[in-house]
């Protein structure tokens, strides 16, 4: 790398920040000469090396045990029957995230994993620190008049200067990749186009890239989408856990509809039928959001009781009576075609039926009015899921 023109052509970030690390480190090493800049180089490749391990040990235990996780909170996390507080929607949410979600799952298990790795590797450091110091003990110089103590603080001083070099060289390298990391996984993220456009980074990137580049060559809009996907569906599940409890009434009226029923999909299809032919749109609550901005949160119950609201609180209606039937549901939040074109917000539900665990139907009871939106083939078509 043709560095030395560069550092002065280009004063950039990147260049200015990659320089301080190199001057910085140098004259450390000059100050603590050659045995203080030895014992500060080998920690620095210590803490370099237990990063690594750690990170590295940590996908893999993330990765091991996260589907045993997964199983042990689906037999032991059954969210009570109650109204929750504040502080129980919290945790249960987490817990029944956790568990169903993978993405967030293995992100746990890794950060936990990782803290514990860092953990234990920094419990043998104080071995390696009691090593280094016999060893540099044993290499001391022992001047015998004050001639040769200058000549050997001299040489010291040199020494410390090629190592706090290295140590610069060795922090610089650090930088630029994780500025690489940075700019791969997120290219349109904050100040990433600067970092790209910097001389200094192209330089390093050719290095970097044969080594890392196939890996993480669009990886970043992938993991973005699914943290964005997976962050909605954890949103969403606020609403199964806020109507988690289920009125004696309106669980009444669900098993009342549903008696006849012979199979999973007969029950979901019949409260289907009995919310689109008995809850009517809330055009008025519609109008006020869309014209005024101004939003009423409405309960199941209050849906159940007035016999109108809006997609949202028929979406959450159905859920609550589902689950009063003893059925699987969610409540889906995305966009809806609007009938002119277009597509605005919009919430419908999903429903798991027959025995595989992955079969779920899509509906729609705030369309059936309209049409038969129980499963068709073309629900894709006219609704599109967030998460």
């Amino acid at each position: 790398m043709e560095l030395s023109g560069l550092w002065l052509r280009e004063a950039e970030p990147v260049t200015i920040i990659v320089l301080v690390l190199l001057v910085v480190s140098l004259i450390q090493g000059i100050r603590r000469g050659a045995s203080g800049s030895a014992r500060r180089l080998l920690l620095f490749v210590w803490e370099a090396a237990a990063l690594i391990v750690s990170l590295l040990a940590a996908w893999r235990f993330a990765q091991a045990l996260s589907p045993g996780l997964a199983r042990a909170l689906a037999e032991h996390v059954s969210v009570p029957a109650k109204t929750l507080s504040s502080a129980e929607q919290v945790w249960f949410t987490f817990l029944t995230s956790v568990r169903d979600f993978a993405l967030l799952r293995f992100g746990v298990l890794f950060l936990l994993s990782y803290l514990l790795f860092r953990i234990i590797l920094s419990l043998l450091e104080p071995a390696l620190l009691a090593i280094l110091n016999a060893l540099l003990r044993r290499t001391a110089a022992r001047p015998e008049d004050d001639e040769r103590s200058h000549a050997s603080r001299s040489l010291s001083r040199a020494a410390g200067a090629l190592i706090g070099a290295a140590h610069g060289a060795g922090r610089s390298m650090m930088f630029m990749a994780l500025l690489f990391v940075y700019v791969s996984l997120l290219p349109g993220s904050w100040y990433t186009d600067k970092i790209a456009a910097s001389p200094l980074y192209r330089e390093a990137a050719t290095v970097l890239a044969p080594v890392a580049g196939d890996m993480l060559e669009g990886q970043g809009p992938v993991l973005a989408e699914a943290v964005q996907a997976q962050f909605q569906q954890v949103l969403q599940r606020k609403y199964e856990l806020i109507d988690y409890n289920i009125p004696a009434e309106i669980e009444e009226a669900a098993l009342y509809i549903t008696k006849d029923a012979q199979s999973q999909e007969e029950k979901a299809r019949l409260l289907y039928d009995w919310l689109g032919s008995r809850i009517a749109y809330d055009w008025d609550k519609a109008d006020n959001y869309t014209e005024h901005g101004i939003w009423k949160e409405q309960t199941p119950p209050e849906t159940f009781d007035t016999r109108k609201g809006v997609c949202i609180d028929i979406a959450r209606l159905y859920a609550v009576m589902a689950r009063a039937s003893g059925l699987e549901v969610k409540v889906v939040t995305g966009m809806g075609a609007d009938g002119r074109g277009g597509l605005g917000p919009h919430a419908w539900n999903e429903v798991q039926v027959g025995a595989e665990e992955e079969k779920w139907i899509p509906l729609d009871a705030t369309w059936a009015s309209s049409g038969d939106w129980f499963n068709p083939p073309d629900f894709a078509d006219t609704h599109i899921r967030e998460a």
